[in-house]
């Protein structure tokens, strides 16, 4: 017996009977929604938000540090570390955790809060300086606790600076000269001594644009800007080695 068969035809319509064994049709498939979420050729600490962010806070405060006898106190940085690189970072390690991105993710997250605790120094409400005053002077102890907040951040880089090895080459520079700059500034805090002070500043400028480099040669792309201003990525190994 077929299917469905045709029989009895009144006023030229058809009474149809179906087969109950028949199978049943199969059910119509509906095409997964594919989302985009930023730039889907990101890999792993190249978010340009992030590193536009990581860059201007360590340009702000090593231009400071170099200038620091013009310039006085440093508080400017409060600002960028905590409006900008704070706040950006925190937020661009939890889209990259929600992205799967685990280094990402660690290493933005761990910056924000690094940002926001460094910024924090220069809050008078928070009276880190006031506890190491004595008569209107801050003492020794001070550099010294700085000196160890750095010397901690400096081994955390490092740690990153392993894991970004097979990268690009403005992370791995960024990186680099980060933990050049944070070993200079802690052995300052500890010391005095103003040259490791300069060092510290310049090679935090070097670190600040190799983080500019990885993110604009992520942010300048074909659909925003001209062929002859885009930077390429500079990859440093590939994926399968």
């Amino acid at each position: 017996m077929s299917n469905i068969e045709k029989e009895n035809p009144r006023d030229n319509y058809y009474v149809q009977t179906v087969n109950m064994d028949a199978p049943a049709p199969p059910a119509p498939q509906m095409q997964p929604f594919q989302r985009t979420y930023g730039n889907p050729h990101v890999i792993g600490f190249q978010a340009p938000l992030g590193m536009m962010a990581y860059g201007t806070v360590f340009l702000c405060s090593s231009i400071l540090t170099l200038a620091s006898k013009s310039v006085g106190q440093p508080n400017l940085v409060l600002v960028f570390a905590t409006f900008y690189g704070g706040i950006s970072q925190t937020l661009v390690g939890m889209w990259e955790m929600f992205l799967g991105n685990t280094f990402s993710a660690t290493v933005f997250t761990t910056y924000g809060g690094f940002n926001l605790s460094f910024g924090a120094l220069y809050l008078p409400q928070i009276g880190l300086a006031a506890a190491y005053t004595v008569d209107g002077v801050v003492g020794q102890e001070f550099y010294n606790a700085i000196g160890i907040y750095l010397a901690i951040w400096d081994l955390i880089t490092f740690l990153f600076f392993l894991g970004a090895i097979r990268t690009t080459a403005p992370i791995v520079v960024t990186l680099g000269f980060t933990i050049c700059a944070l070993t200079c500034l802690s052995i300052n805090a500890f010391t005095g001594n103003p040259h490791f002070a300069t060092a510290g500043g310049a090679l935090g400028i070097i670190a600040s644009f190799g983080a500019y480099y990885g993110a604009l040669s992520l942010f300048w792309t074909q659909q925003t800007t001209f062929s002859f201003i885009r930077l390429p990525p500079l990859i440093t190994a590939p994926s399968n080695v």
